[in-house]
Formats: C-alpha cells, sequence, structure tokens
C-alpha cells in the first residue's frame, strides 16, 4: 500500500502515529481485506467473510452509537509527514455512569507488526480515555495464544485480572482468555515517561 502523500487529518497524534475518524470512501476496501486475512482474523472475535457492502453498513453504523469510537491508524512513515493506514483501534462499550470501557485494534497491514506502532497508538488513546473523556478504567481480553497482544497490553500497564476458562473456540479447540483491566492512576506515570523518552519502562 502506497503512502499518502497529501496532509492526513489528524484528531489525536503521538510519536510514531495518528489516529484519525474512519473514512467511509477510501478505508473500506483495505478493512475488508484485512478483515477477512485468516493471519489477522485468528486474533479477532471475527470468523464469517465479510463483504465491502457490510464493512461499509458497520462504518456508517458507528456515527449513531455514542458507546463506541473507531479511529483509523496512520503509521508515520516519511520524512515529509508521509503516512499509511495500516489498522483501527477503538473504545468500545463505554459505561458513561461506571466511567470504563474496553479497547480492541486491529493492525492489518502486516509488515507494521511487532514495530510499536500499535504501542503508540494505544498510548495515544488511553491518553484521550483517560484525560479527555474522563474515564477510570479500560479494560481488554485476549485469547491465550495471542501472546504479542498480551505483552502488548502488559506493556502498556494493564493487569491481569482473570481467566476465563475455554472461553474462545478458534483452532479447532477451546482457549481461555485473559481478562485485562487498567485504572488511570496507575497509567499517568507510564504515560508520563512515554512522553519524555518514546519508551513505556525506565
Amino acid at each position: 500500500m502506497e503512502a499518502n502523500k497529501t496532509k492526513p487529518v489528524i484528531f489525536l497524534e503521538g510519536k510514531k502515529t495518528i489516529l484519525r475518524p474512519i473514512n467511509k470512501v477510501t478505508d473500506v476496501v483495505p478493512v475488508t481485506r484485512w478483515i477477512n486475512d485468516p493471519e489477522v482474523t485468528i486474533f479477532l472475535k471475527s470468523y464469517s467473510p465479510h463483504s465491502e457492502e457490510s464493512e461499509r453498513a458497520w462504518f456508517e453504523s458507528l456515527d449513531k452509537d455514542k458507546n463506541n469510537i473507531v479511529l483509523a491508524i496512520e503509521a508515520k512513515v516519511g520524512p515529509n509527514g508521509e503516512t499509511k493506514f495500516i489498522g483501527l483501534m477503538g473504545i468500545h462499550h463505554i459505561d458513561w455512569r461506571l466511567g470504563s470501557a474496553t479497547t480492541g485494534a486491529i493492525i492489518g497491514e502486516k509488515e507494521f507488526w511487532g514495530q510499536g506502532f500499535g504501542t503508540d497508538a494505544k498510548m495515544i488513546l488511553l491518553d484521550y480515555a483517560f484525560n479527555t473523556l474522563n474515564l477510570r478504567k479500560i479494560c481488554s481480553s485476549v485469547i491465550a495464544y495471542n501472546k504479542r497482544s498480551l505483552n502488548y497490553s502488559l506493556h502498556c500497564g494493564y493487569k491481569l485480572e482473570g481467566t476465563a476458562r475455554k472461553h474462545s473456540f478458534r483452532k479447532g479447540k477451546y482457549w481461555d482468555a485473559y481478562q485485562l483491566g487498567l485504572f488511570k492512576e496507575e497509567w499517568l506515570s507510564i504515560w508520563r515517561h512515554y512522553k519524555k523518552t518514546g519508551k513505556i519502562r525506565k
């Protein structure tokens, strides 16, 4: 996928990524490709084929849902501000009374896996969740074989809160799901260090 050479829309900006609103016209084709890629969906709840029409309908539904916020991830790839659309990240099931929500992400462009783009996007999303939306706790669930996602969540400050035994069915068998949680006060020192150094841990 070629880099976007036009100035991107910026909603949130990190050190390596930009988070922007979904573009209902240009984003639907790559998202449809990702959501049908077995190497990507093996880590997601999705298991059925998705058409461009179904993805476009999902995009449309987001405008009416105030309890889910989904943003596009653009990786910074060039010296002159060039970016690439590499994935989606969201805050889901927002409970405004309890101040809690869950997060989820998909990095669909596999050449960007394991290079810190997801971590950077997650950190600026958490900043938005905690310091703009005033949420107090963010949760996540990770299937047991997804070690990369588990380690990246723990790296960002999440704590393991429990295990849902044999909770997900993939690869012909049932797998445990790890339940993770992160409170704002646990995360603030990590965020201050990341803003200063670009690293999560000292």
